[in-house]
């Protein structure tokens, strides 16, 4: 976890255009710093969803339910390769192939932490076979669980509490994927702030 926080990151504007770079404890401080982040979902057979419960000892959100893997890529690192390396590292798993179906931005502050997400998310899905064979680490992922993708939705409305507040954009794009080119016509997480109404947007804006 700590080596992780030293790791580089793209810093982008709300297009994605790449601006520069920090580390990953950097662009998470407050106020934020709006970077490039990956959310990966892995889906099954029956169109269930893996979720993770992040572990106590994660700096954002710890002990929050989520989708099955996130991460940041490194700076001029494809998402691909950066996607199959975290899903190796917290679940044990990979390579999968993945396909990318939407991106967002959004902020949002951590409470339990002080810590803040600005990120310009691309939620990129997987099938898997509904007996995919994990090993997560203890360090990264609290439980496993897989979960229908609308009735998470139903639960992010009466419980947000306990899901990082990226998931609801993050089934958003999985359920109603955008057209290419498309993917930035609608940026609101309903679990999270909306990126046009962050309170504070800087780094490289």
């Amino acid at each position: 976890m700590t080596a992780r926080e030293g790791h580089l990151v793209e810093l982008v504007d709300d297009t994605g255009h790449v601006l520069g770079e920090a580390t990953v404890a950097a662009a998470h401080q407050p106020p934020g710093r709006l970077h490039r982040a990956f959310s990966v979902l892995l889906v099954d057979p029956d169109g269930r969803i893996l979720l993770q419960q992040r572990a106590a000892a994660k700096t954002r959100f710890p002990l929050r339910w989520a989708n099955s893997c996130c991460g940041h890529p490194m700076p001029g690192q494809s998402l691909v390769e950066a996607a199959n390396r975290r899903l190796a590292e917290e679940l044990g798993i990979g390579p999968v192939d993945l396909t990318e179906v939407g991106v967002y931005v959004y902020y949002a502050e951590d409470p339990a932490t002080g810590r803040v997400e600005f990120e310009y998310d691309h939620v990129l899905r997987a099938d898997v076979p509904a007996d995919l064979p994990t090993r997560p680490d203890p360090d990264e992922v609290a439980t496993l669980r897989w979960a229908d993708p609308r009735d998470l939705e139903a639960d992010l409305d009466v419980d947000p509490r306990t899901y990082a507040p990226w998931l609801g954009g993050v089934v958003n794009r999985l359920l109603r994927p955008a057209p290419a080119g498309t993917a930035d016509a609608s940026r609101t997480v309903p679990s999270g702030t909306p990126a046009d109404e962050a309170p504070e947007r800087s780094g490289g804006r």
